[in-house]
């Protein structure tokens, strides 16, 4: 294989970061891994910058064994490279790029004063976890590393910058940062001089520059090719897509960034964006962001999605051992996740909260999972991982209520990420909370980092087209799709389970005041 007619995504998740390499008929042929996950030091959710850097060399050290053991070449070079990440956070850093203080992920809720001021300033929804909010928290709180700060960047930019030495963003990720003008696909000015005024800083210095789909964000210079693969093996000058966010890489791996087409990503969070010209009231539920061409995207963002899942199903995964039962991880998921579609559409009374840490949609500063059911009900297992299914798309659900309310049109919804790796059972339930069909597509698995290889492709292949026309006519044109849609029953069960959760959450939010008490 010519190595030129591939492309490589590289996404940091929440919990893995992958490398997906793709051919020149977008077909993944190759992929690495890492896993991490996030801590929480001192009240604040971060990962460490030597974790950044480990995990980007074993994801590429592991993608360049697979390029060897499936296609029989040393991967020395290939057609582009682009990086993804988690979206939103706070990297600051002085005139030499030295980071001010530790990495604060999309996870924090500890912005909620400089999110509500700077909402009432500008008239837009800053939600907690935007970068804005975190710098004017910075601000407000007066840390000492402000006075130093001369970059602020997301994840994906700060690792761009490393392999390239360019300070750019994708404009999807850049809208994860401040208030976009869709027109003119940049930061939105009058939004950037009434927080010059209100703080001396101005964005547009500070932030890095936005690029949109299919422009050019610089090469992997030698330190870079040394950096992401120390063995030496791989070549320095390899084209570089913009950094983009998981937003964006959702949106393009599910081929939903044209009008009226949108996606739910679920896996440790989930969100919900869906492409629209409509313009809408300010509600704290919803960000308003865009795609990697620049169209405005309402976005639902929850910050807790399956973690607590994840937790019941290790605990199940104890006891199958403590009993001598020999099964994989996979398989029990595929099992659990299964087993929801036997429960009750309301699950019978069970509930569940699945808060590990704050939610923005719903104003929770912090978080602590519980489950509970009245005396008279019946535990069993179906309603009870139904019922934990349910819970995570809850909040999502609370949004997305409020965007037909406000007669946003959705024409289809596409569902990807770790939720929907079980055939059928997420996408029936996410189908019953929302209302509407949903499609997983055959490469759905592959998310993040797929999407950003494609956006990789674009830059390279496609920029003679729209990247909505390049999606539908060359990459999508002949893929796998299945749809379904909820029964009435299901769709009415979630309505009720919905109104049982909104009692739960004033449950949750007493336990946070006694426990943290």
């Amino acid at each position: 294989m010519d190595l030129k007619n591939t492309v490589i995504g590289i996404e940091f998740g929440s919990t893995r970061i992958k490398a997906v390499m793709i051919d020149s008929q977008f077909r993944p042929v190759a992929s690495g891994d890492f896993e991490w996950e996030n801590r929480l030091e001192n009240g604040i959710w971060t990962y460490h910058y030597d974790e950044v850097e480990k995990g980007l060399q074993t994801c590429f050290s592991r993608l360049k064994d697979d390029v060897n053991a499936k296609l029989g070449v040393k991967l020395t070079t290939t057609g582009a490279i682009g990086i993804s990440a988690m979206m939103h956070g706070y990297i600051p850093s002085d005139s030499s790029w030295t980071p001010l203080c530790g990495f604060r992920t999309w996870r924090n809720t500890i912005t909620g004063q400089a999110a509500e001021k700077l909402t009432d300033l500008f008239g837009f929804n800053i939600p907690q976890r935007w970068c804005i909010a975190h710098f004017y928290q910075a601000i407000l709180n007066c840390e000492d590393h402000v006075a130093k700060v001369s970059h602020v960047q997301t994840l994906a930019s700060y690792v761009h910058r490393l392999l390239s030495g360019e300070n750019v963003i994708g404009i999807d990720d850049a809208s994860g940062m401040f208030p976009i003008d869709s027109e003119k696909n940049d930061f939105d000015s009058t939004m950037a001089d009434k927080f010059q005024k209100l703080t001396g800083f101005d964005i547009r210095e500070v932030f890095p520059k936005v690029l949109t789909a299919g422009q050019s964000a610089g090469k992997l210079t030698k330190d870079g090719a040394l950096l992401l693969d120390p063995s030496g093996d791989l070549e320095a000058g390899i084209p570089l897509a913009p950094p983009e966010g998981d937003a964006a890489t959702g949106m393009v791996a599910t081929d939903s960034v044209r009008l009226g087409t949108g996606n739910v990503s679920a896996g440790t969070s989930d969100f919900a964006m869906v492409v629209t010209d409509k313009k809408l009231k300010v509600h704290r539920e919803i960000d308003m962001v865009t795609t990697p061409s620049g169209k405005a995207v309402a976005m639902v963002h929850c910050n807790n999605c399956t973690t607590d899942i994840n937790s019941w199903i290790n605990l199940f995964g104890q006891f199958a051992q403590r009993a001598g039962l020999v099964i994989s991880k996979n398989d029990l998921f595929s099992l659990l996740y299964s087993i929801s579609l036997e429960g009750k559409p309301d699950c019978s009374g069970l509930m569940s909260c699945n808060y590990y840490s704050g939610e923005g949609v719903t104003d929770f500063d912090g978080g602590i999972p519980l489950f509970l059911h009245r005396p008279d009900d019946h535990v069993n297992l179906a309603d009870f991982m139904r019922s934990h299914m349910m819970s995570a798309m809850s909040t999502l659900k609370i949004g997305m209520d409020i965007l037909r309310e406000e007669g946003v049109a959705i024409d289809k919804i596409f569902g990807h990420g770790g939720y929907f790796k079980t055939p059928v059972a997420g996408q029936k339930i996410l189908s019953a909370a929302i209302g509407a069909p949903v499609s997983v597509m055959e490469t759905a698995g592959e998310g993040g980092p797929y999407g950003m290889a494609l956006l990789c492709a674009y830059m390279i292949w496609g920029t003679s087209m729209s990247l909505e026309d390049y999606l539908d006519s060359k990459v999508f044109c002949s893929s796998r799709t299945e749809t379904i849609m909820a029964s009435d029953d299901e769709v009415k069960g979630f309505d009720k389970y919905i109104q049982d959760y909104r009692k739960v959450l004033e449950i949750e939010r007493r336990a946070l005041e006694v426990f943290n008490a």
